[in-house]
Order: C-alpha cells, then structure tokens, then sequence
C-alpha cells in the first residue's frame, strides 16, 4: 500500500503568494513509491469509475503529479469599469497543462469527476476555471493543437489512455502553455439555477478558430467523467490592480468579477 499523504501546501519563496508561480507540495513522507502515468493506466483499467476517481486522488495527493505542471503560467487580463472609466488588471496563474499522474519522463492526463476535482484542488489551495477563464486560457496558450473526437465507449478509461496518448502524437514534445485539447471541468452558478441537482459544468474545446465544440452544459450528473474532460487548476490568490485576493472575493465584487466572469454570456455568479 503506498503511503497516502493529506498534508500539502505552499512553502518557500518560490510558492509564497508574494511568488505565485509554483505550486510546493509538502512532502510529509520520503518513502513515496512513485508511478508513472502507464502504470496508473494499467492498474486503473481494472477498476469501475469511482475506483478510478479515488486512485487518482490518492496518487495525486501523495505527490505522484509530474513536476512541471506546478510551475503556474501567468494570465493577464482587463476589464473596463463602465461607470467610472477605470481600466482593472488582474494576473491569475494556471497549470500548463490539465490535471496528470506520473512523473515528468512518464505521465498521463486523467479525466475526473468534480467531485474529485475540487478535493484535489482544494488541497492544492487551488480553484477551477469559469468559462470566461477557459477562453482566456486558450487565448494565451503557446501550443494550441486541434480536438480529437472520440465516439465509442466515451467515459471507459482504456478511451481515457488512448485519447492521452493521441494528444502525446499531436504536441510532439512541444512545451508550454497548451489548450485545445480537452473540455474544461468549469465553475458556473448555473449549476445552482438550473432545476437539475448534482450535475457537472463542462465548456470548451477549442477549434482552430478559436471557438469552442463544447457550449456551456450541465446536462451530465457529477459523477460522470469522460476522455474529453480536463481539469485546469487555477491558483486561489489572484492579484488584482497590484494586490492579492482570493478568488471568492473577486467573484463577489461587483466590478473586479469582469475580470473573471462574462455576463453577457450568463456567466454569473452569486454569493
């Protein structure tokens, strides 16, 4: 049984939030077994989907994450405030690439449930994109590559491992920000005005020209996950016109939550 570590968080100049471009993860225990995102695949092919979403959880949190996705890429952006003219700035920092298990040589992109996915980025003093973020992320990305659609058995993980491997043969050891690949897990009040409980906000997958294949949907209940789906984290601490705030007081501003959401397109959000 690998040792299953709870305790992490931010250490050091460079994870302070002064820094806010790496994450640290606090190892609390030096007899980590590591496993490579092949050796997750293999394990998890044996297993039903909340098996799978649990071993995920347990190997990420105990540090079996590739290295480089805790280096964050800052985002800037701006909103006008309308009334006074005023130009707000904010710099959010993302992980490079989605949510992964395994080691920097040997690793592989694991689709979740949200329920897992706010578990872990929870833990990682992390949050998930708003659908206004997903477009600034794709905006912003060095590697844009084009969505591979897959048909058959969509939510089966041996579909989860091929469709990683696919993405692998498209990025041919390109580095840096990427984005086109997967449909974004998403933060969206839609989930508390629709009359549909317990269910998962998906958005994105960018074409080419930049639109998405993936509107807005929270058809599918939170216990599902599929090849298709990401998971983008997003440090909480967000700087903002040169200072720090978390993202929940962003959201709950009247003005500054431009920064983060777009209402014109019902990206809301209530506190």
């Amino acid at each position: 049984m690998r040792p299953f570590i709870l305790l992490l968080f931010f250490i050091g100049c460079i994870g302070c939030i002064g820094c806010g471009k790496k994450l640290v993860l606090n190892k609390t225990n030096s007899n980590l077994i590591p496993i490579t995102g092949e050796q997750f695949y293999q394990e998890a092919m044996k297993m039903l989907w909340k098996q799978r979403d649990s071993f995920a959880v347990k190997e990420i949190l105990a540090g079996n994450i590739p290295s480089f996705l805790l280096k964050l890429i800052p985002i800037n952006v701006t909103a006008k405030d309308t009334i006074t003219g005023k130009v707000n700035r904010a710099t959010y920092y993302v992980m490079p690439d989605y949510l992964s298990v395994g080691t920097n040589q040997n690793w592989a992109r694991i689709p979740l449930t949200p329920i897992a996915a706010q578990l872990i980025a929870d833990s990682l003093q992390c949050f998930l994109p708003t659908r206004k973020m997903v477009n600034d992320i794709y905006t912003n990305a060095a590697i844009k590559l084009s969505p591979v659609p897959m048909y058959i058995h969509r939510d089966s993980t041996v579909t989860m491992w091929q469709h990683h491997l696919i993405i692998e043969g498209q990025r041919k050891q390109q580095k840096g920000l990427i984005a086109g690949i997967k449909k974004d897990v998403v933060i969206s009040d839609l989930l508390t005005r629709s009359a549909k409980t317990n269910r998962v906000a998906i958005y994105g997958w960018h074409l080419p020209d930049g639109k998405p294949i993936q509107p807005l949907y929270t058809g599918h209940v939170n216990w599902y996950a599929d090849y298709s789906h990401g998971i983008r984290l997003i440090f909480r601490k967000i700087k903002v016109n040169g200072k720090w705030m978390d993202y929940t007081k962003v959201l709950e501003h009247p003005i500054l939550k431009k920064l983060l959401t777009d209402e014109s397109v019902g990206d809301v959000f209530r506190y």
